[in-house]
């Protein structure tokens, strides 16, 4: 028998044999453990249940920059040409600007020999034989003008002006045979070749300046596209040059090592 345990004092469920205030102690005790145990069992179960979040999305791709081509010359012209000096009107200063009545009249006869010598396309065959015909039927004419022209450059330029002429009608030449205009020259020369044709001598020489203006139009409209070029080019280079470099630096190189 223990110490402790009295009538009354004990009860038959389990821990009779001990007494009351132990029994009540270990009662709370049970009840403690056992809702510990049920809290950290829940725990389990719900990060059991849980569904592990997805991982975050990848970062965004950068935006792909679309980087147009950069602008070309116009009509396969050099990119790096040296423009004719601007006049005060806005047009070129070229090798047709600012002549007499006579020079006009040369030049304009110049430009007609190029293009009776270049323009070889089939459908500019007539310009040789209209050229042929403008020479004889403006013989005299064309004659008096060209011994007006030398008097004139040996006055500008004394005793060496044969010299000044001949490189004055080399860049004449040169001027009408420009590559890239040749096409739109070619058909300009044969809608004035033709309007020559049905000009009288004695009015040739006052015609020809409004004539070779019209010719020098394809030069200038040239001009005007390729300062536009020059603009694109300008504008193109601020806003994608830095970018194209630096994607240039970024593709290896092609080839056989």
């Amino acid at each position: 028998m223990l110490t402790g345990c009295h009538t009354g004092g004990c009860k038959n469920d389990g821990f009779a044999m001990l007494p009351l205030g132990w029994r009540e102690m270990n009662y709370r005790g049970l009840r403690s453990t056992f809702a510990r145990s049920l809290s950290t069992g829940s725990l389990a179960v719900l990060a059991a249940c849980t569904a592990t979040p997805p991982p975050p999305p990848p970062p965004a791709p950068p935006p792909v920059v679309m980087i147009p081509i950069r602008p070309l010359p116009p009509l396969g012209a050099a990119p790096n040409l040296i423009l004719p000096p601007l006049a005060s009107d806005g047009t070129r200063i070229t090798i047709n600007s600012g002549l007499s009545s006579k020079q006009a009249l040369w030049n304009l006869r110049s430009a007609y020999n190029v293009a009776a010598l270049n323009c070889q396309n089939p459908v500019y065959q007539p310009l040789s034989s209209n050229y042929a015909h403008f020479l004889k039927a403006n013989k005299k004419q064309l004659a008096s003008v060209y011994k007006d022209l030398d008097k004139q450059f040996k006055k500008d330029h004394g005793e060496k002006y044969i010299q000044t002429r001949e490189v004055f009608q080399t860049q004449v030449y040169n001027y009408f045979a420009f590559p890239p205009v040749l096409p739109a020259f070619c058909n300009a020369m044969m809608t004035i070749g033709m309007e020559l044709s049905a000009i009288p001598a004695k009015s040739l020489e006052e015609q020809a300046p409004l004539e070779l203006a019209r010719l020098e139009r394809v030069y200038q409209d040239f001009y005007l596209r390729y300062a536009q070029y020059r603009s694109d080019v300008a504008a193109w280079d601020a806003q994608y040059g830095n970018v194209a470099t630096a994607l240039n630096r970024t593709i290896p190189p092609t080839g056989s090592p």
